[in-house]
């Protein structure tokens, strides 16, 4: 069953760009965004990517986090962000096991999707984007929802 709005979001342990371990649960207390995207360093997961950068002190500002995950390597994390000066981290979901347990889903069958997801301060899942195509979609709809939980 994929996690949908309302779920508790659930924990996962992955390493990092950096090799270190990070578990959601770390981030208990404050606002996440999680994205999963398909492969460093391709046109879409790049403009995705910088998209989040380009609005990272809104992310802040709000008092969450923004955690990127995808099947690559710590080292391609490490590439990717540098390249592009992401401020956020990069998990490496090695052979897709946690993006199984979100059921982020895949497209055409065969590439891993593209989904968001706005966990609020009690890692409560507030908004699922799933998109494809609609690279900055995915940092719009999450300021949204950060904006609408921090009225709430």
């Amino acid at each position: 069953m994929p996690v949908k709005v309302g779920d508790t979001a659930p924990n996962f342990t992955l390493p990092s760009q950096n090799g270190t371990p990070v578990s959601l649960e770390d981030f208990r207390g404050k606002p996440v965004v999680l994205y999963f995207y398909p492969k460093d360093d391709t046109p879409g997961c790049t403009t995705q990517s910088c998209a989040f950068r380009d609005q990272y002190e809104v992310f802040k500002t709000a008092g969450a986090e923004v955690i990127g995950v995808s099947g690559d390597s710590p080292e391609s994390h490490q590439k990717f962000a540098a390249k592009y000066q992401l401020p956020f981290t990069l998990l490496s979901d090695k052979g897709d096991q946690v993006r199984k347990q979100y059921g982020a889903t895949t497209a055409f069958g065969l590439i891993p999707g593209r989904v968001s997801y706005v966990i609020d301060n009690q890692g409560v899942v507030q908004y699922v984007f799933d998109s494809m195509f609609n690279f900055k979609g995915h940092v719009e709809e999450a300021i949204k929802t950060l904006q609408q939980l921090q009225t709430a």
